[in-house]
């Protein structure tokens, strides 16, 4: 008799105690998380349908166009989480600022921040590609009572206390950590039920996949410019395959799954590379190394690395670890 998988609800119930302050808040915030990605996830699935394609007409602080879907994903995720009543403040990578949250019913009571990207690769909505959203969940360092600071949200990966993303795709998953390894689960669309499908994820502990945008060779620093040439040279496992979609939650997934490693350096165009610190790499480095693998700016740990802005970005370089550090020793120039 095949066994009964069990539902996301279960399993958060069933490691409450894993939580290093288990009093139900954690629990209840990555219910909230599910919720809103059920909501999104049924957005993205009928965009096609209604007008939610293409740019929104705004720029995001970071300076990119937003699409219509970035702007009601980023509604949908804040809305439900206030609503719940259970953080302090939400960081959105398309809000400027970061946003103080006061329940009436219990004056900043709350213990926890939650930092999102509400819809990472959004540019591939409209060619029907996968998608998706990255959260980051700290517990507050102000005193509890008080209103939230941006010190509450400058803090080293190593303060999280969970990470997690969902995946739009041919089936829509929810991954995340709180620091007790990586599961993952699957969306039953017909009855709206998370149901763990990926227990206990680790990356292989090398592949043969490197995920790297190759148009912007020109621009990237010598280290990785040696390495992309090593990953493509005949020899011993090699030539390792080129699979790179444009959305982080994708690629990385992928890797996790099949092995590989993810690249988005700094550039002669992005001195300090790309992704956001605190949105994209912290969250992406938490599970990583959770599932095994690694995480690293091309010369240290992500996860170590102190925030000084709510929208810093950093190099990231992330994957199977004897993949990640090949590529570091490349940038080391000591390959």
């Amino acid at each position: 008799m095949q066994q009964k998988k069990k539902t996301l609800g279960e399993f958060i119930i069933e490691n409450q105690d894993e939580f290093k302050y288990s009093s139900g808040e954690l629990s209840k915030l990555i219910n909230a998380i599910r919720l809103a990605a059920k909501v999104v996830n049924h957005e993205v699935n009928k965009a096609g349908l209604i007008d939610i394609l293409g740019a929104a007409g705004d720029t995001n602080i970071q300076g990119e166009n937003q699409q219509k879907l970035d702007v009601l994903a980023n509604e949908r995720f804040i809305q439900t989480l206030k609503n719940r009543e259970i953080v302090c403040g939400i960081a959105s990578e398309e809000e400027d600022d970061f946003i103080a949250i006061n329940s009436l019913d219990n004056r900043h009571q709350n213990k926890y921040v939650v930092l999102i990207d509400p819809l990472d690769g959004s540019s591939n909505i409209d060619v029907n590609v996968s998608v998706g959203t990255i959260f980051s969940i700290y517990r507050r360092v102000t005193p509890i009572g008080s209103a939230v600071t941006l010190e509450d949200f400058l803090q080293p990966g190593i303060n999280q206390v969970a990470a997690g993303y969902i995946v739009y795709g041919t089936s829509t998953m929810l991954v995340y950590t709180t620091g007790h390894g990586v599961n993952g689960f699957t969306l039953n669309p017909a009855i709206g039920t998370f149901y763990l499908s990926h227990p206990d994820m680790q990356f292989p502990e090398t592949g043969n996949i490197y995920s790297v945008n190759e148009g912007n060779y020109i621009h990237f620093p010598q280290g990785v410019k040696d390495y992309i040439k090593y990953c493509q040279m005949e020899e011993d496992d090699r030539p390792y395959t080129s699979r790179y979609i444009g959305s982080l939650v994708s690629d990385f997934h992928r890797n996790m799954i099949k092995g590989g490693i993810y690249i988005y350096p700094k550039s002669s165009v992005n001195s300090d590379g790309k992704l956001r610190l605190l949105y994209e790499c912290n969250p992406m480095a938490f599970l990583a190394e959770q599932a095994q693998g690694k995480a690293s700016d091309g010369f240290g740990r992500i996860m170590e690395i102190q925030p000084k802005e709510l929208h810093q970005r950093v190099p990231f370089f992330c994957g199977s670890p004897r993949m990640v550090e090949k590529a570091e020793s490349f940038m080391a120039g000591r390959q």
